[in-house]
């Protein structure tokens, strides 16, 4: 919901104007500002203010709490709409240009798309995210190396994806292997979570085998910061040396939320694998089936790949399988109330998304919360989330439904609070 206050009769007018512009979502509360500001913040995407910058500042002060869930604000004052507080740059702009005011974009402090990008991979960060978020909003040209293909949030315009023909001095790489090679002076590195390694030992395996067997993935150039989970034969937890080398895995590598799966000889007997062997338990292998079966269950029916075959050492063997990016449909409702009852869930999705499908109708209620560069259309959602886009389809009351499987990953988002 955009709010929209002013005081006088002649900003009331203006406000109201502005208003039918905005569509359904913007409202001009009746009485006084601060009671109704107050009384309208919780529910808030947007406020626009016709004040100036100053008054606009004591007002919204005592109710600011969190840079990320805190409502934007625009003041339109004295030929200028400046975006004040929040990434309403955009917002800015679109006000700008139907009330003929200057846009003034400030935004310098607000979150980034790297910030929803990491939010959304759940990414380890390995380098100064700030600074290149900054860098992103001054303008400057960055190279977004992308290597695995995961879907993207629209993104601005001075970001290449996989194209140094610009020669950007700052690079992005999202990638769970380790870079090789000269590296970029400016590089920052997203790490995603998507490894699973299969762990198998003998009888009294010591801490320090199943270690060094760990640390050699990293040497075949895989990034341990990387790993979502490990998984085993299932009467292989009760060794004490596993278990003692992934709670040393854990401190070094600042996590305790990687688990241990465990599965049965019956179900990584039927798990191919490239390299199969003769074990003694009578299965082919615990390793390369134990990453692959962990892979499989995390990826939720996605595609899933060997990133490193077993490596033996002693009386232990590792393998490394790695769950494939794919796209993502997020199929948001908008709900038959008003603006004020959408769920921050389903602002987010449209917020995360490079493409946004609906009705005319329904894409001129959210297109306001749309990042800038966010593509819109009206059909093709699951098509091109099977290409592997970051796709929102939005739609009225609970949303849109899809016929048949999709070959991506699919959330269903209530657009209406309970």
């Amino acid at each position: 919901m955009i709010g929209l206050f002013a005081a006088g009769e002649r900003g009331r007018r203006a406000a109201v104007e502005l208003a039918g512009f905005l569509g359904p979502d913007a409202v001009v509360p009746d009485g006084p500002i601060g009671p109704a500001l107050r009384r309208l913040w919780p529910n808030l995407g947007s406020a626009v203010f016709f004040l100036g910058t100053d008054a606009t500042v004591r007002l919204v002060a005592p109710l600011l709490r969190d840079e990320r869930a805190d409502p934007g604000v625009v003041c339109v004052d004295g030929g200028f709409a400046v975006a004040l507080l929040g990434g309403v740059d955009a917002l800015a702009g679109r006000i700008g240009e139907l009330l003929d005011s200057a846009p003034v974009l400030t935004s310098a402090s607000v979150a980034s798309p790297l910030d929803e990008l990491v939010e959304l991979l759940d990414v380890v960060v390995d380098g100064d995210l700030a600074a290149f978020g900054a860098v992103l909003r001054e303008g400057d040209p960055v190279l977004l190396r992308n290597p695995l293909g995961f879907p993207l949030p629209a993104l601005p315009d001075n970001v290449q994806v996989d194209d140094a023909s610009g020669h950007p001095e700052w690079t992005v790489l999202l990638d769970d292997r380790v870079p090789t090679g000269p590296r970029p002076e400016r590089l920052l590195r997203l790490v995603p979570r998507t490894l699973v390694i299969g762990v198998g030992s003998g009888t009294g395996v010591s801490a320090s085998a199943v270690s060094e067997a760990l640390a050699e993935l990293e040497v075949r150039g895989l990034d341990l910061r990387a790993v979502r989970a490990f998984a085993t034969l299932d009467r292989k937890t009760a060794e004490q040396g596993i278990a003692d080398a992934l709670d040393d895995w854990g401190f070094w590598h600042d996590s305790t939320t990687a688990p241990l799966l465990a599965y049965s000889g019956e179900e990584l007997a039927v798990i191919p694998v490239p390299n199969p062997a003769e074990l003694a338990i009578g299965i082919p292998s615990v390793a390369e089936a134990a990453a692959l079966r962990g892979a499989m269950e995390l990826s939720g029916g996605g595609r899933v790949e060997i990133a490193v075959e077993k490596v033996k050492g002693a009386a232990v063997t590792v393998a490394a399988a790695r769950l494939l990016p794919r796209g993502r449909l997020a199929l948001v409702g908008l709900g038959p109330g008003g603006a004020d009852e959408r769920t921050p869930r389903a602002e987010a999705e449209l917020r995360r998304a490079a493409v946004v499908v609906g009705t005319d109708e329904c894409l001129a209620q959210v297109r306001h919360l749309l990042r800038p560069g966010t593509r819109v259309q009206a059909d093709g959602a699951v098509g091109l989330a099977e290409s592997g886009a970051a796709v929102a389809f939005v739609g009225r009351d609970g949303g849109p439904t899809v016929d048949g499987p999709v070959r991506a990953e699919v959330v269903r988002v209530g657009g209406v609070a309970s």
